[in-house]
């Protein structure tokens, strides 16, 4: 099975305007098929952007609103899976949501974040309350989580022991926590055992400074691409091969012993 070529948008887009940012959407989805990429990845909100308060209600949509079709349209388009971040509206709750749509256009999995961090994500959205949701692409498992979620070992073993081969993790990482996409998300992926992609927005926004810093991680703990501060289209490769050689030579999932662990719930 040949490595997934996975495109990493680090942007913050236009908050509150999205037809721009399905704009700059396509523009990345073009440029990352043209390198072979059957995967792109945006940031957390990236749809609508993160910081626009009162337009959260105005801005949100289901998940299988005119944001989604546009994203299918732009997946099919250029042949390649977009994963996106989006306010989803379901009744009167509003989640945020990401949702992978795959290269014919079809909804692979949609996920509602399940950790909210801090007072804005708290007034303005639902938490979510299913932890594993996954989709197969190219023959690989993928797991989605957000941001603030991946910062919770449990979430990532979670996904470990249901399979996830590859998390995908759209985010808003502020200052002055810029550590977790230096340090943790490749510890994740170390002691979980699987490929994460972490992808963030970049640059001021309200009341927030986001650090950019995407990265993908390996299952060896290390960064096989990173973007820096700016706005920028990263691209790194999954390797089904190396993941089960390092799944041999690492088997923390073999030698856990969940019987001692019933006091962490």
């Amino acid at each position: 099975m040949p490595p997934l070529r996975t495109a990493l948008l680090q942007s913050s887009g236009r908050p509150g305007a999205v037809a721009e940012n399905l704009k700059v959407l396509d523009e990345a989805a073009a440029r990352a098929a043209a390198s072979g990429a059957r995967l792109l990845v945006a940031p957390e909100l990236f749809l609508t952007g993160y910081a626009i308060g009162d337009a959260v209600p105005e801005l949100a949509e289901p998940a299988d609103g005119p944001g989604a079709r546009a994203v299918a349209e732009i997946a099919v388009r250029h042949g390649l899976a977009v994963l996106y971040g989006y306010p989803e509206r379901d009744g009167e709750q509003i989640f945020n949501a990401s949702q992978l749509i795959g290269p014919d256009g079809a909804s692979l999995a949609n996920y509602r974040k399940t950790h909210l961090f801090g007072c804005f994500e708290q007034e303005w959205f639902t938490p979510g309350e299913q932890t594993v949701v996954q989709a197969d692409l190219d023959g690989l498992r993928i797991g989605l989580l957000i941001c603030y979620d991946v910062e919770f070992p449990e979430n990532v073993r979670a996904h470990a022991l249901a399979g996830t081969d590859l998390l995908l993790v759209p985010t808003a990482q502020m200052h002055p926590f810029q550590f977790v996409a230096e340090s943790v998300i490749p510890v994740r992926a170390f002691e979980s055992q699987m490929y994460v992609a972490y992808v963030n927005r970049t640059g001021p926004e309200g009341e927030f400074e986001f650090v950019g810093l995407s990265c993908l991680a390996g299952p060896d703990g290390t960064v096989r691409t990173r973007a820096g501060r700016g706005e920028e289209l990263v691209i790194g490769e999954v390797d089904p091969e190396f993941l089960a050689a390092s799944r041999t030579a690492n088997p923390y999932l073999d030698d856990r012993r969940p019987g001692l662990y019933g006091s962490l719930a």
